[in-house]
Formats: structure tokens, C-alpha cells, sequence
């Protein structure tokens, strides 16, 4: 059963009603209100306020608004004046009556007015769809227009593109008729001048003509016989640089061929003569390992190192980056070794070379975590701070090894 309010507070003026119900913390989306012109139901559960007013209301201008822990309902009084109650005194059974004549009333209320937006919805729907097919025909005859217009001009462009070939035509005709005209002239003129013989004028330059043409064939009977060809033997300096001698640099070739010399004399000729061109150059197996490491063929790229050790190994990336290869499979007393090779090689210490030094001791302290050792990686990772700060590298801050 309900708990019916009790402590609500009505105002009133003579025109209209001001009924103040408290929610008792209830939200405003759990608060259920009916009002009809004689009954007023606020129904927040487990609370229930009923008011079977004292005289009817203009139920089409009541406005509801909750706010503040409070429902407001303001009535607009059908008639202007002050009522002595704000219900009326009245038996259970009539209440029953009120009350379900309200309830019908408010719901057929209800029902009308969800047809008529129903019914506005659908005219607004309609009027909608008429719209867009006006745009749309409206769209259609303005393509049609810009066609016809694209149409006729075509038209007008064939028309005098067939005016301008016709014209051409009869020009062409007239030009063949003056050329025969011109033809049969030139040969009727011909004609008499065989049957009278050539003038003196003609015979003047035949005579020329024939002159001409034996100074000529003189001429040529008297050019001198053409040389005989030979060949002309050049022979080039041998180099091993590809480029010009000009264009050469002898002390640094004379240092790149002594140290090379010196390389393949301390490397086994017997092993690597197999070998394919480029793959004994130490610099291409280096790329070569980069790009296994990067598909994550790290053996690929611990033999692709290897090799350029062998060939050349004074190169300290090669030794640092076989360690980032044994790091990833796992060999960690390979991977120390190959850092602190790495790191002799890196002598002396300059800013140049440090941060492939603190790539050699990020390498090294790595495998030292692995292995457990930390009073070592404390030290090497001291270190490594070190010249991580003097580089004023502003990047993540390298990691601590400790035992915890």
C-alpha cells in the first residue's frame, strides 16, 4: 500500500493554483503525474499525493516542472477566484469515480494526442518526400536543360564543321581545274615551240648548260684518290678504382688497397674463394645482417657478421650488432663478449663514437640482467648513464638493473 504525502504546500491566486509536492529524494525520471480538470495523482513510489480538486482546471494549460528535490504543478483556474478548499470533502466510493473518470479521461487524452503527432509525423513525412522529389524533378529538368543545350550546340558545331569541308571541297576543285588549265596551256605551249624549233634565248642556255656540266665531270676526273684507313692502337693506364686517374685520390686508394692486403693475409684464401664478388666485401655482409636481423632471421645475421669479422675486424658495429644478435637468441655470454670486443674497439672515447658505445654497454648489461649478475650491470649501466647524459640525449631515461 502507498504512503500517502501529507506535507505538501498549495498556494493560489485568482486566476490560478500552485501545488508544491516534495519527492523525498525520488529522481525526476521515477516521479509518474496525472492531471485532468478535477483530479491530480503525483505517484513517486512508495509515495502516492492524490487531490481531488475543489473545482475544475483548464487542463490544456497545466504546466509540471520538477526541480530541486520538488514537484511544482501550476493549475490555471477555469474560473477567476479564490477557492475556500483544495479538495473537496466527498466519500471513498465517489474518489473511485473521480479517480477512474480521470484516469480514462487522461488516457484517452493520451491516446489522442500520440494519433495527432502520429498524423503530424506523417504529414511531415509526406510533405518531406514531396520535397525532395520537387528538388529531384527540379534536378532532372535542369540536366535535360544543360543536355539539350550541350546537344544543340554540338549540332551547330557539325553543321559548320560540314559547312567549312564542303567549302574546302569546291576550293579544292577550283584549284585541280586551274592546275589542268595551266597544264594544257604549258603543253599547247610546248608543242608550238617544237614545231617552230627553240629560240635564241633557249639555245643560249643550253649552250651554258652544256658547258657546265663538262667543267663539272672535269672536275671530278681530277680529285685526288681517297686515303687509306688504318687503325690507331690506345692503350690505358691499369687501375683497380674504377674512376679516372685524374679524378683520383692516391694517398686514400694506397691506404684502402694496404689495408685490404692486410686483411686477406690474415684471412684463409682457401676457405672464402667460393665466395661471390660482393659477398667479400665487409661492408655489404654488414647490410646483409642488418636486413636478416630486421625479418628476424637473427642465425641469418650472426653468420652474415661472423663473416665480415673474418674479412675485417676492426669494424666495431659488426661485434655490437652480433650481440643484439645472440641477445635475441639467447646467448648471453656470446652476447658480453661480442659488447666488450665492441667496446675495445671503440677507442679512445670521443662524442662521435658515444652513442654506439652506450649501445655496446646497453648490450652487455642487458645479457648481465639475464644472467643474473647485477653488482656488474650496476657498474656498466653507471656508465652508460654517464655518457647518455653527455650526449643531452632528452629521451626515455635508460633502465636500472638491481636486485630487487
Amino acid at each position: 500500500m502507498p504512503l500517502v504525502v501529507m506535507d505538501y504546500v498549495w498556494t493560489q491566486t485568482e486566476t490560478t493554483l500552485y501545488i508544491n509536492v516534495p519527492l523525498k529524494g525520488t529522481k525526476a525520471g521515477k516521479v509518474d503525474i496525472v492531471c485532468t480538470d478535477d483530479y491530480l495523482k503525483v505517484h513517486f513510489p512508495p509515495y502516492l499525493f492524490e487531490a481531488f480538486l475543489f473545482e475544475p482546471v483548464d487542463d490544456d494549460r497545466i504546466a509540471v516542472r520538477v526541480a530541486n528535490g520538488c514537484a511544482v504543478i501550476t493549475l490555471p483556474k477555469r474560473t477567476n477566484k479564490v477557492w475556500e478548499h483544495l479538495m473537496i470533502s466527498t466519500d471513498n466510493k465517489e474518489k473511485m469515480e473521480i479517480r477512474q473518470r480521470a484516469l480514462l479521461k487522461y488516457h484517452e487524452k493520451l491516446s489522442s494526442e500520440s494519433i495527432s503527432k502520429a498524423a503530424k509525423q506523417q504529414a511531415d513525412n509526406k510533405y518531406a518526400l514531396e520535397t525532395v522529389i520537387k528538388l529531384e524533378k527540379e534536378e532532372r529538368d535542369s540536366i535535360q536543360k544543360i543536355k539539350d543545350a550541350e546537344q544543340e550546340k554540338t549540332t551547330q558545331e557539325l553543321a559548320a564543321w560540314h559547312f567549312r569541308q564542303q567549302q574546302k571541297a569546291e576550293q579544292d576543285v577550283q584549284l585541280k581545274l586551274q592546275s589542268e588549265k595551266a597544264r594544257s596551256r604549258q603543253l599547247r605551249t610546248e608543242t608550238e615551240r617544237q614545231k617552230c624549233g627553240p629560240s635564241d634565248q633557249e639555245k643560249m642556255k643550253l649552250d651554258q648548260r652544256s658547258n657546265s656540266n663538262a667543267k663539272s665531270k672535269k672536275a671530278q676526273d681530277e680529285l685526288p684518290p681517297p686515303r687509306h684507313r688504318g687503325n690507331i692502337q690506345v692503350t690505358f693506364t691499369p687501375r683497380i678504382f674504377p674512376t679516372a686517374l685524374r679524378e683520383s685520390r692516391l694517398p686514400e686508394e694506397e691506404e684502402w688497397l694496404r689495408k685490404q692486403a692486410e686483411t686477406w693475409r690474415n684471412v684463409d684464401v682457401d676457405d672464402l674463394k667460393d665466395l661471390k664478388e660482393e659477398e667479400g666485401n665487409p661492408y655489404w655482409l654488414k647490410d646483409k645482417g642488418d636486413k636478416c636481423f630486421a625479418t628476424g632471421d637473427f642465425l641469418g645475421a650472426v653468420n652474415a657478421y661472423s663473416l665480415a669479422i673474418r674479412l675485417m675486424g676492426k669494424i666495431p658495429a659488426l661485434y655490437s650488432n652480433r650481440a643484439a644478435c645472440h641477445l635475441k637468441l639467447r646467448n648471453f655470454h656470446k652476447a658480453i663478449e661480442d659488447s666488450s670486443q665492441a667496446l675495445d674497439l671503440l677507442t679512445p672515447p670521443v662524442p662521435a663514437n658515444a652513442a654506439a658505445r652506450v649501445r655496446a654497454f646497453v648490450r652487455r648489461g642487458s645479457a648481465f640482467c639475464e644472467l643474473q649478475a647485477y653488482p656488474e650491470v650496476t657498474q656498466k649501466v653507471s656508465r652508460c648513464q654517464l655518457i647518455y647524459l653527455q650526449l643531452n640525449f632528452r629521451a626515455t631515461r635508460l633502465p636500472r638493473c638491481s636486485e630487487d
